[in-house]
């Protein structure tokens, strides 16, 4: 596989053997970032569930500390009273039924999150494979099923990502940009690690957490080590 010159470069600065302390991990992924643009840092996270199993699902949302240096855009299905709210707590689009050929048939996806007042969830519903796939679909779990619209927007918009395994059993998450700093993503890792952690399921079995990997968006991952991540 053909790798620029920047990638290679930075692959020279990682021991692909190494397992990084948190802090030295951190260190590292802004130092291999060589991009011209402001990249995002993601963590991957394998754990040692089933996500076949509903019982062994993990998911759910954090607001970051230092949040994720970019503004989400809010879709919020309400009606009345509560549409209103959302359109005053500075939701980008709010709507109800009209919505849903504009979604299915135009493939309109020109939001990061989707809210839902529980009423509304039976239009949503109708939405399941397509919004299911892009990992839109509202849930109570990750708070995005409410009736609190102008709370779940003021979070969103502050930095709240949500966390969920992906057929492989892998969560991949954003944990902010590399100009953030080494210090400032390592306060965010840590809250979104202690997130997941917290939300083991009881169901799961021996090893939960697999391994962990932080990468730029054009670096190579640099494998942190998962005894220390509680720390």
């Amino acid at each position: 596989m053909f790798r620029g010159k920047k990638y290679t470069e930075s692959a020279k600065l990682i021991d692909k053997a190494t397992l990084y302390d948190p802090k030295d991990a951190m260190d590292l992924v802004v130092k291999t970032a060589k991009a011209k643009f402001d990249e995002t840092v993601e963590v991957h996270v394998k754990l040692g569930v089933d996500s076949r199993h509903a019982d062994q699902q993990v998911r759910g949302a954090i607001v970051l500390p230092h949040g994720t240096g970019k503004t989400a855009r809010v879709l919020v299905f309400a009606k009345g009273e509560k549409a209103t709210e959302a359109e005053q707590a500075g939701a980008d689009f709010v709507g109800a039924e009209e919505l849903i050929p504009r979604i299915q048939n135009e493939n309109w996806f020109d939001y990061d999150v989707v809210v839902a007042t529980p009423d509304m969830m039976g239009v949503v519903g109708r939405l399941g494979k397509v919004l299911g796939p892009k990992g839109l679909m509202p849930s109570p779990k990750a708070g995005t099923v409410t009736m609190d619209v102008a709370k779940a927007i003021a979070e969103i918009k502050s930095g709240k990502v949500e966390y969920r395994l992906d057929k492989t059993n892998i969560i991949h998450c954003p944990i902010g940009k590399v100009s953030f700093g080494a210090e400032k993503l390592g306060d965010n890792f840590k809250a979104l690690l202690g997130a997941i952690i917290k939300a083991k399921p009881s169901a799961a079995k021996g090893q939960y957490m697999k391994s962990c990997v932080v990468s730029s968006t054009m670096g190579p991952g640099i494998k942190v080590n998962q005894a220390k991540i509680s720390d």
